[in-house]
């Protein structure tokens, strides 16, 4: 099942020009001198003082919008941990675009996700993190992504039902959930996921995990379908390869799962440059 992305040089054309009037169209409005490359950075959210990771390429010429990725680390993990997993930083250093790896706040590193009263309020410490890099560096707030492994998957989903309005993309892997019922708008969702995985199994109903893995990949991708409009059932493409593609259409933003034969639970890159796709699949989409 070798997957081949193809994209239209119509497409390409359109999102390139769609980029660059997000990037540049309040290049007036905006002058900060941020840090270049990675710093550390410490705010107050909920009461709680929370840290993140912050990169910002040496292309920043502190006038120009540049799109956010936000980037969350699996559970127990963390925000240098979760850099180096994903190598976002690095594209983002030949692409142009900031980069806010995120930490966890609660105990053992976990987000707070599904929502446990009592907990930190992980949806407000992300919106709060939006301002404090928006603050910081010229931010194109239209582009913000939000991508993560495992447990940062499962939150990336979260905040495309909570945050919708903030974040205009998720990719998530090796976690996808429909935290459902969502409300407003409909969201661009792209997931990768290895069918061999063993903790976030693609089939789902896990037991001992709660709340946590109820659902199967399959039926967390059809909850997105559902809240973004998508006619019919997903569509299956299955070329030879390890790679094949669950897919709907007539959406109001694309749903689109990419399952990976082989893969256990660990970021895509051998079998496709997942960081690279994800990076193609949210520039082509802003608020």
């Amino acid at each position: 099942m070798r997957l081949t992305i193809i994209i239209a040089a119509v497409a390409v054309a359109l999102s390139a020009q769609a980029f660059a009037q997000g990037t540049g169209a309040a290049q007036a409005s905006c002058a900060l001198g941020a840090a270049l490359a990675v710093s550390d950075q410490r705010l107050t959210s909920g009461g709680r003082e929370r840290t993140y990771r912050l990169f910002v390429p040496a292309s920043y010429d502190g006038r120009t919008e540049l799109p956010l990725v936000l980037d969350m680390h699996g559970s127990g993990g963390n925000a240098a941990g979760q850099a180096a997993t994903s190598r976002f930083e690095a594209l983002a250093a030949s692409e142009g675009f900031l980069v806010a790896t995120l930490q966890a706040g609660a105990e053992g590193n976990r987000w707070n996700v599904p929502i446990v009263a009592g907990r930190p309020d992980d949806v407000q410490y992300v919106s709060d993190v939006i301002d404090h890099v928006a603050a910081r560096a010229c931010t194109d707030r239209q582009r913000v992504y939000a991508t993560g492994f495992s447990g940062g998957a499962r939150m990336s989903s979260l905040l495309a039902c909570k945050l919708g309005r903030r974040v205009a993309a998720i990719a998530p892997m090796a976690g996808l959930r429909w935290p459902g019922p969502c409300e407003g708008r409909a969201v661009p969702v792209l997931t990768f996921h290895g069918l061999a995985d063993p903790q976030n199994t693609y089939d789902g109903h896990a037991e001992g995990r709660g709340g946590e893995w109820v659902e199967s990949v399959p039926e967390a991708l059809a909850g997105w379908a559902k809240h973004n409009g998508c006619a019919g059932d997903a569509k299956l493409d299955d070329p030879p390869g390890p790679l094949s593609t669950l897919r709907y259409e007539g959406c109001k933003a694309e749903v689109r799962l990419v399952r990976i034969d082989g893969l256990v639970h660990r970021w895509a890159r051998d079998e496709v440059d997942a960081t690279r796709e994800m990076w193609e699949f949210f520039r082509r989409h802003t608020l």
